[in-house]
């Protein structure tokens, strides 16, 4: 296949980026993934030695290595950023320097270094919480964490930075599920089907709140979406990828749902319901992605837990699970 161009992953050796980059590389891409590989590089295994990927390891917020890194790239995915798992979360002044004080010389040395397209991975939690019954784009931002204040704050920049000749675009997805080589149990529907399986009990907090999901194989394809698109169709906009909206106890229920049918040999699986402090609730809207730019998903939440069911009964966990075909 023919080389169509360099894409400059950051992150790339995460979640989605461990998915993302494969396919990158079967749709003749020169692909450089930039990453600080603080779980190792075994997520990027099956294109370790492939003549057109090239890791690079290295800090986001520094600028020297990230120079070097950009050269030659024709596009930026950036997906790195720190966790929103509290478990899993550092120093707030670290957290704010790697996901907001290190977005504008990324996007300055990217557009100076020849880049011509850069995609934003944003989140559709900037919305916070809202009553509407569909939250487009245009609704505003009501950040409640961090994570999500930093994401809509970095937004902002790139408006200000994007040109004639450097397209900038970003997506907020809702949360993403389904199997990765890098998987995070962290993420509600991975966590939920991980609990019902392994503990026999899914815990839900609160329960009314609603959350729009996307499938990471539909994840994956909206970015190639954006690689093709025309300028035209994506400069300066913002698109939510999120195609269903569960409550928490919908969604423990569908999990409880499915894997007593993959497993009936569980009996049954609890779901207990606590007091929640978490008022984040939206309830997302994907019709202008699908409008604008003709994306249909073709995953649902319910292949994500029969997967993650799959891979689970096989003992597969963290770095050790297999990309599905």
């Amino acid at each position: 296949m023919r080389t169509a161009g360099c894409i400059l992953v950051t992150g790339g050796a995460g979640y989605v980026g461990a998915r993302l980059v494969p396919r990158l590389l079967d749709n003749g891409y020169l692909v450089k993934v930039f990453d600080l590989f603080p779980c190792g590089e075994e997520a990027l295994e099956p294109v370790r030695g492939h003549p057109r990927v090239q890791l690079i390891r290295g800090d986001i917020r520094d600028e020297k290595v990230l120079k070097e890194a950009i050269k030659g790239a024709d596009v930026l995915i950036h997906l790195a950023a720190l966790s929103n798992d509290p478990g899993a979360r550092p120093d707030p002044q670290v957290f704010r320097s790697v996901n907001f004080e290190s977005f504008r010389p990324l996007i300055r040395l990217a557009r100076r270094g020849g880049v011509r397209r850069f995609i934003f991975a944003s989140s559709a939690s900037v919305y916070g919480r809202s009553d509407e019954l569909d939250v487009t784009e245009e609704y505003p931002h009501r950040p409640l964490t961090d994570y999500a204040r930093y994401k809509s704050l970095s937004e902002s920049v790139l408006w200000e930075e994007g040109t004639r000749d450097f397209t900038v675009v970003a997506l907020r997805p809702g949360t993403v599920s389904g199997l990765s080589p890098r998987l995070r149990l962290d993420l509600l529907v991975n966590r939920m089907t991980s609990d019902a399986i392994h503990s026999g009990r899914i815990t839900v907090y609160g329960g009314h709140q609603i959350r729009p999901l996307i499938h990471i194989e539909d994840m994956v394809e909206l970015y190639l979406v954006l690689l093709g698109a025309s300028r035209e169709k994506i400069a300066g906009k913002v698109f939510n990828a999120a195609f269903e909206n569960y409550t928490l106890s919908g969604l423990a229920q569908k999990v409880r749902e499915i894997v007593l049918d993959e497993m009936p040999e569980k009996g049954d699986i609890e779901i207990v319901t606590k007091a929640s402090g978490d008022p984040r609730s939206y309830h997302v809207s994907s019709e202008k992605v699908r409008n604008q730019l003709g994306f249909t998903p073709r995953h649902t939440t319910e292949d994500a837990i029969r997967d993650l069911v799959w891979a689970f009964r096989r003992g597969f966990v963290g770095s050790k699970i297999p990309v599905l075909g």
